[in-house]
């Protein structure tokens, strides 16, 4: 599929996916005889993690390495070693990205505190007259 359909597909804008191609997170598959970007399954779960990563504030640099380790375990060509390597590394990135999910959960708390207190003194103020 074509870049329109891509980022239909995954919900991201056309130019945040041509970005992840230039710093090397996603890279279409295939290109079209006139030269557009073409886009297959596998293309579309990388942009999926890419986009998941983002608001919990992994860094590019970070990123690469999930994928990098996605991809060596789908190829399936690790030694035994290799294999419990890539599996530490990704459980620390199951770790890291759990705290990252806890700190939004207590961001949203506070937030919502907020909110209620603000309602609060609008009912307990009455609304505004001019």
């Amino acid at each position: 599929m074509q870049i329109g359909e891509a980022a239909e597909r995954v919900g991201l804008s056309i130019r945040t996916i041509r970005h992840y191609e230039d710093v090397g997170l996603v890279t279409p598959s295939a290109r079209s005889d006139g030269g557009f970007r073409l886009y297959t399954e596998p293309d579309l779960d990388r942009l999926l993690v890419v986009k998941r990563m983002k608001p919990l504030g992994f860094t590019l640099d970070e990123m690469r390495d999930l994928l990098a380790i996605l991809d060596a375990l789908a190829a399936g060509q690790a030694t035994e070693h290799e294999l419990a390597a890539l599996r530490d590394r990704l459980a620390r990135f199951g770790t890291a990205a759990q705290a990252r999910v806890q700190a939004l959960r207590d961001q949203l708390h506070t937030a919502e505190g907020f909110a209620q207190q603000i309602r609060d003194q609008i009912n307990l103020h009455g609304p505004t007259t001019s």
